[in-house]
């Protein structure tokens, strides 16, 4: 798949690269389950993430952390069912990488071969780099994550930019060369400064995925309920909210509530009928047997 709408091709890793090169921006979004991946396959969307940001977008935590390998799981299964064009993207959770290559390879096949999932991400360079080796190796592909990294904010201090001074952003810098070197096809750009995205951009012959490090980055991502107007709390500085579909639903159910209420709803027009005479045998054979229960008068 290209970024034109009609195109019916599978997006490729090869043709995402080649975005890159000719400068094509490449759009990413968030989505948990089968109708918002259809619903992104028609807008053109190029990747859908299944982002741990689920844990607190669709399952109510209070952070990504708890989110487990079946529960990512589950939803990726439900996205792939949805969507056949984008290249979906599923991402690990805390706890499935950390330990091991091979606690994170086995997770990982469980994302391609159960999930469906064309790739995976992790967040973290350093001590991640021979996780990232050892998936490619294996012929799984790894998309990377630097910047903020939300399974490490508590080691971050908080939901904050990161990169602001000379040695972070170098820091960030030789992490984004390294996740190349290790083999992801792409990166993801967090909470980073624009001018040090940009330079890490112009840098990497890999496409970067910027979410609030600016426009100069390859491609963007924003999650699902963010940009709906779904989300409840807090939103980052660096989300654009497109639709207010938490009023326009919060509007219907409350129309919905008082329809039902009033018995305004169900209206003829949703509801069956039967013919007159087949009616009139039903009613026929409830009054006979009302008649025999009651007796002799």
């Amino acid at each position: 798949m290209t970024s034109d709408n009609n195109s019916k091709t599978k997006m490729s890793l090869l043709a995402l690269a080649a975005m890159k090169r000719r400068g094509d921006k490449i759009a990413v979004v968030t989505a948990y389950d089968a109708p918002s991946a259809r619903l992104a396959e028609a807008a053109g969307v190029d990747v859908v993430l299944v982002g741990d940001s689920a844990a607190m977008a669709m399952l109510g935590y209070e952070s990504t952390a708890p989110v487990t390998v079946d529960e990512m799981l589950m939803l990726t299964r439900a996205v792939t069912r949805g969507s056949s064009q984008p290249i979906v993207v599923a991402d690990m959770p805390f706890g499935s990488y950390q330990a091991s290559d091979e606690i994170a390879f086995e997770n990982a096949v469980r994302f391609l071969k159960e999930g469906r999932a064309d790739a995976v991400k992790l967040e973290g360079a350093k001590g991640t780099l021979s996780r990232v080796a050892a998936l490619v190796d294996g012929g799984i592909p790894v998309m990377g994550h630097i910047g903020l990294t939300p399974q490490s904010v508590t080691m971050l201090g908080g939901y904050k930019p990161q990169g602001r001074t000379a040695a972070e952003a170098r820091n960030l810098h030789g992490d984004a060369v390294a996740l190349q070197s290790a083999g992801c096809f792409a990166v993801v750009l967090e909470a980073i400064p624009a001018p040090v995205a940009a330079h890490i951009t112009e840098t990497l012959r890999i496409p970067t995925i910027g979410i609030g490090s600016g426009v100069a980055c390859d491609g963007q991502v924003l999650v699902w309920h963010d940009l709906l107007g779904l989300t409840f709390g807090h939103v980052p500085r660096f989300v654009k909210q497109y639709a207010d579909v938490a009023t326009l639903t919060r509007t219907a159910l409350t129309t919905y509530v008082a329809d039902v209420r009033a018995s305004r709803f169900p209206g003829v027009e949703h509801t069956y009928s039967m013919a007159a005479d087949e009616l009139a045998s039903f009613e026929a054979e409830l009054a006979a047997a009302a008649s025999r229960r009651r007796g002799p008068d």
